[in-house]
């Protein structure tokens, strides 16, 4: 993250698509999802969810409404954790006293002076 504010996250979070169907990105399609299978651990459009429910009966489901029950896709986990700075590099640090995350090669650059820097894993 280049600057010392947190401007670049409202931009950054908008870059980040909505939930897609997982059947449909396996056929190249882009379809929005509107149903999540806590059994299946995939996501379904409209159409896809049909099918799905007539095969898996038991299967537990959750919808928009409860949005906060669905996890978060890897692509946007992987998206999240990248440097806006360095596109190669992944956010492994906390400076303490710009309160940011930023990658090593930011340490090096844009964050070494600074003494309060913590490091974390995922």
């Amino acid at each position: 993250m280049a600057t010392g504010s947190l401007s670049s996250v409202p931009k950054r979070l908008r870059m980040v698509e909505d939930f897609s169907c997982t059947c449909c990105l396996e056929q190249n399609l882009t379809e929005s999802a509107d149903i999540y299978c806590e059994q299946c651990l995939r996501f379904y459009c409209k159409k896809c969810v049909i099918l799905h429910s007539q095969l898996f009966t038991k299967h537990t489901t959750c919808g928009r409404g409860d949005i906060q029950k669905w996890p978060v896709p890897k692509e946007v986990e992987d998206f999240l954790r990248k440097c806006e700075v360095h596109a190669d590099e992944t956010l492994t640090q906390f400076c303490h006293d710009h309160g940011q995350l930023c990658c090593s090669a930011c340490v090096g650059t844009i964050h070494r002076y600074l003494a309060h820097l913590y490091s974390f894993r995922y």
